[in-house]
């Protein structure tokens, strides 16, 4: 393991302890981005932890967060070192009870994804990659699903904040219904990922952000999974940095998924 890796496992642990602990306390408090999008005070303190610890160990570094500075997302652009950081990917479930949520930290250089950790303190199941070194479960390697069959595959997806193409969204999903054994929606796109990773779940599309699946297109990438989107990039964008309409399966089952809920 490289001391990067181990630095970020670290933090994201750390950073782990205090969402729960917060929660335990009972000590939440709720806001809303947009008036739509949930926030608690655990985001908040979790995120700036996490700053904390990048500036002190890398103070050259710049990051990127959902909480603190989302306007750096156009980081294809740039050749500097870039931490991409949800605190809380999940958030409502969190807010709520549930135990599907993560830190989700991932790592950027010269324009390349190159490390990404996701942690759920709950089940205190980590999830890593390196560029290139395969993807791990709590130390152990992990490895995508190879069911080809759609009829026997089940499929994650999730639903945004916002309504706008909602018979769209109805549409695939139907399509889906149709065609596949199930749907999951965990209520975290970074952890539906994991899971694809780590062969519990045959496929996952969605449009998010780009903090939402940073590190996880990583580790289900070194897990064996094909990534790509079921609509068009913009030519200007690097595929790997692009969060509208994303497509996640194993290379078997990726081109029968997509010729399901692709957009001309």
């Amino acid at each position: 393991m490289t001391e990067l890796m181990e630095f970020t496992q670290a933090v994201a642990r750390e950073a782990g302890g205090l969402i729960v602990l917060e929660r335990e306390q009972a000590d939440l408090t709720h806001d809303y981005k947009g008036g739509t999008e949930l926030v608690t005070n655990a985001d908040i303190m979790a995120d700036e932890l996490i700053r904390s610890r990048i500036e002190q160990q890398f103070p050259a570094h710049l990051i990127l967060s959902e909480e603190s500075s989302p306007e750096l997302q156009r980081v294809w652009k740039s050749d500097a070192s870039v931490w991409i950081v949800d605190p809380i990917d999940g958030t409502v479930n969190y807010a709520h009870g549930h135990i599907q949520s993560a830190v989700s930290i991932a790592y950027c250089v010269d324009a390349q994804i190159s490390l990404g950790v996701v942690y759920n303190p709950f089940t205190d199941e980590m999830f890593c990659a390196e560029l290139g070194k395969g993807a791990t479960l709590n130390g152990e390697t992990i490895r995508v699903a190879q069911e080809a069959e759609l009829s026997r595959t089940i499929i994650a997806t999730g639903f945004p904040y916002i309504k706008e193409g909602i018979d769209e969204m109805v549409e695939r999903v139907r399509n889906i219904l149709h065609n596949c054994a199930d749907i999951r929606r965990l209520g975290s796109a970074a952890l539906d990922i994991c899971w694809l990773a780590a062969g519990r779940l045959d496929g996952y599309y969605e449009s998010l952000s780009l903090w939402d699946f940073a590190a996880a297109r990583l580790i289900a990438k070194e897990a064996g999974a094909q990534c790509g989107h079921f609509g068009p990039v913009p030519e200007d964008i690097d595929p790997q940095f692009y969060n509208k309409n994303l497509l996640i399966a194993n290379p078997a089952l990726y081109p029968k998924l997509l010729e399901l809920i692709r957009i001309p």
